[in-house]
């Protein structure tokens, strides 16, 4: 067989992935689903009503061509609106939101400095760059940005991080905002895991660190996490959204999103304003048990438990699926090191997720 080889290594390393579906009776701690929102079947209700008010009920072609929809406007609208942006447009992953983004914004002569630890899609979009356009920097590490930004800052530099980073679960430091604005840097924030998680008003972490989004600020978000559905978002400038509606091949090339998806999201989005103060409270809840218990501070719901041991494990998610909980076992190449990916979802009742945190205790 062609893969043979490559197949049988990553089987004996222990990092052999397959598809799955799972009991639907397995109690979730490992999606991102983190307010529990696709088990909501009012939003839903809701969202296909709103798709039935149009004449057709799939996206038909290009945005730019004539699958620009009505309910694709209203999200943006109600987006801008929220999160203090001047501009948005949708796009059909968050995937191909970064291939945009890196893709189109870095031209010749840019240069790109992107956290370490920035998503694949992120750092795939890299590899169709010059790679001498590509600075690497350590995780979070403000000073190691400053120091590369001073060695190797050209006429225009774009700084990419995320919100929330999706394996270990921290928040993107907000000393990396003030040197982008100091710069006069275009700053790209990957909110994929902190829209819906974080803030005053769950909108990420612009809202986390009240920052009133600048000119020179691009907010990318998804919609399959807290969301609830599939698809994602760019927020930015009209000066940015009109370059990439222009430029940006996965935006040109692509059928428009989902008309259900985004009808889906914008009832999300309106389910998660109108009732953030019972939301951020059940946040709270959750992350106090996980403190309370594993001792681990935590702002936001991915909670890492490191175990270092790809066979162990995968041990501890086959234990707790016997007892009825599903976590993440995560391995390589996503992460260096194997861990436990627990999430703390809000859905989950105080009981359930305090004999999980309990069984991992004892056993990573």
């Amino acid at each position: 067989m062609l893969y043979s080889k490559e197949l049988n290594s990553i089987k004996k390393s222990n990092r052999f992935r397959t598809r799955e579906i799972f009991d639907e009776n397995l109690i979730d701690l490992a999606s991102n689903d983190y307010l529990g929102l696709t088990t909501n079947k009012q939003l839903f209700e809701n969202a296909y009503k709103r798709v039935l008010e149009e004449n057709y009920t799939g996206p038909k072609a290009s945005q730019l061509v004539n699958g620009y929809n009505k309910i694709h406007k209203e999200f943006e609208t109600l987006l801008c609106k929220a999160n203090g942006f001047e501009d948005a447009i949708t796009v059909g992953s968050g995937f191909l939101a970064n291939i945009s983004l890196i893709e189109a914004l870095v031209r010749k002569k840019d240069r790109l400095f992107i956290d370490e630890q920035y998503h694949a899609s992120g750092i795939l979009a890299t590899k169709l760059l010059d790679k001498n356009q590509i600075i690497t920097f350590k995780h979070n590490d403000i000073e190691d940005l400053k120091n590369k930004f001073n060695q190797f800052s050209t006429n225009r530099n774009i700084i990419a991080i995320e919100g929330i980073y999706s394996m270990q679960g921290d928040i993107a430091s907000k000393e990396i905002f003030d040197f982008a604005d100091e710069k006069e840097a275009l700053l790209i924030v990957d909110e994929a895991h902190s829209s819906g998680v974080i803030g005053e008003n769950l909108l990420g972490v612009f809202d986390y660190y009240k920052i009133k989004p600048k000119n020179n600020h691009i907010k990318m978000g998804t919609l399959g996490k807290a969301y609830g559905s599939y698809g994602a978002y760019i927020l930015s400038s009209s000066h940015i959204i009109s370059y990439l509606q222009n430029r940006a091949k996965a935006i040109i090339y692509t059928t428009a999103p989902s008309l259900f998806d985004i009808s889906l999201a914008l009832q999300s989005l309106k389910y998660i304003l109108s009732n953030k103060l019972s939301l951020k409270s059940s946040i709270k809840e959750k992350l106090d048990i996980v403190k309370d218990i594993l001792g681990i501070q935590s702002n936001s719901l991915i909670i890492p438990i490191d175990i270092a041991d790809n066979k162990k494990v995968l041990a501890i998610q086959q234990e707790l699926k016997k007892q009825g909980y599903l976590v993440g076992a995560i391995r390589q190449p996503t992460v260096t090191s194997a861990i436990i990916r627990l999430i703390a979802k809000i859905d989950i009742s105080k009981q359930d997720l305090k004999l999980v945190c309990n069984f991992l205790k004892e056993n990573r």
